[in-house]
């Protein structure tokens, strides 16, 4: 299924224009298609997008039932009832849930029933047990014995020590949803609830997008797995690992593949053979103008006349970090692919800007980006930013007011991990005063 429509990629100009972040993300969303539907189910659908209205076909609850453990019982029979002149009922029978036969309650009598069982015909309302003595004669129950306990409970008398009124107890049919409401809109994100939901008024399957496939891939000679030796000038991966589950978290299904090392035809033939479980690509590192990097490398000429529209375009833009990136479609099905620098903050606020809108996008959500707040700037002394730069900055957001966390370079991993939050600082401003109102992108 393709996931991109194709797109005139343009290379020759990237190197020189110097894109707003506007016009990347525009350029992304513009070309990212959301996934085609299908039918699921129900828990196969977690975490996927409905593509059409479901209809309650059956009321919730489809049926009067009761909301205690107690007695089903007329009114007028209750009426007046008090521990000093108790009501004496005869009990003529049980009603448990599920109950396809109940009794009928008639003048002077009351049936024992369970929380969720339907209220049975003749009676008006439910007196919870701990208003009776439970049919044993010993005054206030403190709860219903099991009836493999007490077969007395489904016969003889119940004395009743308080009076109860029209309907108390009593849960009515369709006070949750009627039949014929709209149970979940489309554009629906199903979770838990949801789903509940689905499977309580009987569909077992619905029509969704599903969640998309990300690839997600490092690059760089340098880079070593976590738990092995590092040598002389090695660093452990970081960046798959956090992409991955920042994947995971936009509710994406992702692949992690271990990190490639810096040379063009090993990375073009990993991508390809990757291609066959994504909807979309990313890769970090290799996106700059070094003598190694290897994406760049790969990707610039991977157009061809056989796959017209495909091809990969490496641009600068006006931000930090993350001024290198790369964007455009690889393969039969123009799967969209994200190229983000190698630097870990660089790589993960890149993420949050570009990647996860797209996988949003590919999900068929109606909103597809972080919420975004003002707030006042907490900070010892001014920030600084340079012009022609939107610069983000880590912090960590509470009550109204942002606290800038580390500092401003790229590879400060540890001051991510404590972050919360973007603190968004416009091109044409070079400072920002402590106290003063800041955007805010929320991360949590």
């Amino acid at each position: 299924m393709s996931s991109a429509a194709p797109r005139a990629t343009g290379q020759d100009q990237g190197e020189d224009r110097l894109w707003s972040v506007e016009d990347h993300l525009e350029d992304i969303l513009a070309t990212v298609r959301p996934l085609e539907p299908i039918e699921l189910n129900l828990l196969d659908a977690q975490g996927c997008v409905l593509v059409e209205d479901v209809t309650v076909p059956v009321s919730l609850p489809p049926f009067d039932n009761s909301s205690m453990d107690g007695y089903a019982v007329r009114v007028a029979d209750v009426a007046g009832a008090s521990e000093e002149f108790p009501a004496a009922l005869e009990v003529v029978g049980d009603v448990a849930a599920g109950a396809a036969d109940p009794v009928h309650v008639g003048p002077g009598q009351a049936a024992r029933i369970m929380t969720g069982a339907p209220l049975p015909s003749g009676a008006e309302t439910v007196v919870p047990v701990e208003w009776t003595d439970g049919g044993l004669g010993r005054g206030p129950a403190d709860r219903m014995r099991a009836r493999s306990q007490a077969p007395e409970g489904a016969e003889g008398q119940v004395q009743v020590y308080r009076p109860a009124g029209p309907r108390a107890h009593v849960r009515a049919a369709g006070s949750d949803v009627r039949a014929g409401d709209r149970a979940l809109a489309a554009g629906t994100l199903l979770g838990p609830p949801q789903i509940g939901l689905l499977a309580a008024i009987g569909r077992g399957r619905v029509t969704v997008r599903p969640r998309p496939r990300v690839v997600v891939l490092s690059t760089g000679s340098e880079l070593v797995q976590p738990d092995e030796e590092l040598a002389h000038g090695q660093i452990y991966d970081s960046n798959s690992f956090a992409l991955t589950a920042a994947a995971r978290d936009a509710g994406a299904i992702a692949y992690r593949v271990g990190a490639v090392t810096d040379d063009a035809e090993t990375l073009r033939s990993t991508i390809e053979d990757q291609l066959v479980r994504a909807d979309l690509m990313v890769t970090s590192g290799g996106v700059s103008v070094g003598a190694y990097d290897v994406v760049k490398e790969a990707l610039a000429h991977v157009a061809d006349e056989d796959e017209p529209g495909s091809g990969v375009e490496f641009r600068k833009l006006a931000m930090q970090p993350g001024k290198p990136q790369g964007f455009g479609s690889i393969g039969p099905d123009h799967t969209p692919l994200l190229a983000l620098p190698g630097n870990p903050v660089s790589s993960y606020v890149s993420f949050e800007l570009f990647v996860r809108p797209a996988i949003r996008t590919l999900m068929g959500l109606p909103d597809v980006h972080r919420p975004r707040t003002t707030a006042r700037l907490a900070a010892g002394q001014a920030l600084t930013s340079p012009r022609g730069r939107r610069q983000f900055l880590r912090g960590r957001y509470a009550d109204g007011s942002v606290t800038p966390v580390g500092g401003a370079s790229s590879h400060l991993v540890a001051a991510l991990a404590r972050a919360d939050a973007l603190i968004v600082v416009p091109e044409d401003t070079e400072t920002v005063e402590p106290g003063a109102e800041v955007e805010v992108i929320r991360l949590g």
